[in-house]
């Protein structure tokens, strides 16, 4: 019985058509990326586990894709011993698993499996930073595209296969920087034609500052976990989420004003400096919104909105100065397409200090999702072949690959179709795959030095030469 074909859940094939959009969406991103000075890395598509766990938080970490290392761990008695406990329970999966076995099933998941997955392009980042910090010139801007992976849940824009598209610089503390990465992202979004993104702005002394005015700093990473799911639970289950992480009611209610924070970024600000005059950490942060919103909105965007959000948190341990996330135009129901922030000690798990570095990252897949939604690939995305020569015999062969030969090397798109088939099959060929003009020759135009061109859209065809061929497909 021969084997039904399939892929795993949350990855996709992508045809010809989808892999054009998605190159034309790359090739904008790089484009800017180059023109603000990022130089192009690539790092492995595995790490080794230690570089990456415990990085991301423990939700993050959850979602990591750890590799079994090879062998037959479970039967080759030679190679590894599976404490008892553990064998009762993998042979009796419905038993619930105690304190004892998880303890013991990490240790046993650590000597079998020794690589991970990347779950994203910074924590690798930083790794080669501290790897290559010998041959790097600081500031360094660099840019990467390459796939990432998580165990998460699939759903509509959310793989757990996808490309990242990230921009970060180390070696710098200007908030100028910051400043540039919005100016990044609305460059390659104007350049899309995206109207309407929101790319939303705030920072983690902020957070801290929140966290010790309102007596909670013992939970800031609990607390900013929760408030960075406001738009997906809402505020009852943010409310919800803290308390069973031991935040006190009382301590709940005094960020009660967050969950309506409104008013102009200047507006938003001045509350903020108000809310936070005891904690001199959050008076940093405020100082440093300012900064980067007065310099953004004085130099100008063009197709996107900047907004100071204070419930912003990005549950990535790593941030700690100012973080972004940009969400689509309003008519789309999407989650966020880029996010990012500053991380002034990531370098340092990896023995690396005082290497302060922001970044940021594009959303490939859903920013794909939202110009499809939105209409906003140009047509001409999809056009490969431009025009297809007709195969009439192996003489008519020979004359049109030497005339394909040519315009190829002008650049142009052209094919011939491989068998002397029916006219009529060739023309359903080029129809079928969207190609619009057909080329015929036969004893007429080879003795004139000339093609036929026909326009399979209007019907019409003439003569033409092949000085004069780039022109008319055109």
């Amino acid at each position: 019985m021969a084997q039904k074909p399939g892929i795993p859940k949350g990855t996709r094939d992508f045809s010809p058509a989808e892999v054009a959009k998605r190159q034309y969406i790359m090739s904008a991103i790089k484009h800017h990326f180059e023109t603000f000075g990022y130089q192009p890395i690539e790092t492995p598509t595995f790490e080794n586990s230690e570089t990456l766990m415990g990085k991301y938080g423990e939700e993050g970490d959850r979602l990591i894709f750890k590799i079994l290392n090879s062998g037959n761990f479970f039967f080759d008695k030679k190679k590894i011993d599976l404490p008892l406990s553990l064998e009762e329970l993998l042979v009796n999966s419905s038993e619930t698993i105690s304190t004892e076995q998880l303890i013991e099933l990490n240790k046993f998941t650590s000597r079998i499996s020794e690589k991970a997955l990347r779950y994203d392009l910074t924590v690798p980042f930083a790794r080669y930073v501290v790897q290559h910090q010998n041959e790097i010139e600081f500031p360094f801007k660099r840019y990467q595209i390459q796939p990432v992976w998580r165990a998460d849940r699939p759903q509509k824009g959310r793989f757990r296969e996808f490309y990242q598209c990230d921009a970060d610089v180390v070696g710098s503390t200007s908030l100028w920087q910051e400043v540039e990465l919005v100016q990044l992202y609305d460059s390659v979004f104007t350049t899309l034609g995206l109207v309407g993104a929101t790319i939303k702005i705030n920072n983690r002394k902020v957070l801290s500052g929140i966290a010790e005015v309102i007596g909670a700093k013992d939970k800031l990473i609990d607390f900013t976990v929760a408030l960075d799911k406001l738009d997906k639970i809402g505020e009852d289950g943010v409310k919800k989420e803290m308390t069973e992480k031991g935040i006190s009611a009382e301590a709940i209610e005094k960020v009660q004003p967050l969950f309506s924070f409104t008013g102009t970024i200047n507006e938003k600000l001045d509350k903020l400096a108000t809310l936070l005059a005891s904690s001199a950490e959050g008076l940093k942060g405020v100082e440093e919104l300012r900064f980067i919103c007065d310099n953004v909105l004085e130099i100008g965007l063009g197709k996107s909105e900047l907004d100071l959000d204070v419930t912003l948190a990005r549950g990535l341990n790593y941030y700690t100065g100012a973080i972004f996330e940009v969400t689509a135009p309003k008519e789309v129901a999407m989650g966020s397409i880029g996010g990012g922030g500053r991380y002034d000690d990531l370098t340092g798990i990896f023995g690396l200090k005082n290497m302060s570095g922001v970044g940021i990252s594009f959303g490939l897949d859903r920013i794909y999702l939202v110009l499809e939604e939105l209409g906003l690939f140009p047509a001409t995305v999809t056009e490969a072949t431009r025009a297809l020569f007709f195969n009439a015999g192996d003489r008519e062969a020979l004359y049109s690959m030497k005339a394909i030969n040519e315009l190829r090397r002008s650049g142009i798109k052209v094919e011939m179709y491989p068998d002397a088939a029916k006219r009529d099959k060739q023309f359903k060929h080029a129809d079928r795959r969207g190609i619009p003009f057909v080329v015929l020759t036969g004893d007429a135009e080879m003795e004139s030095g000339t093609f036929t061109l026909k326009d399979l859209a209007s019907g019409t065809q003439e003569s033409v030469s092949l000085a004069e061929f780039a022109e008319k497909i055109k």
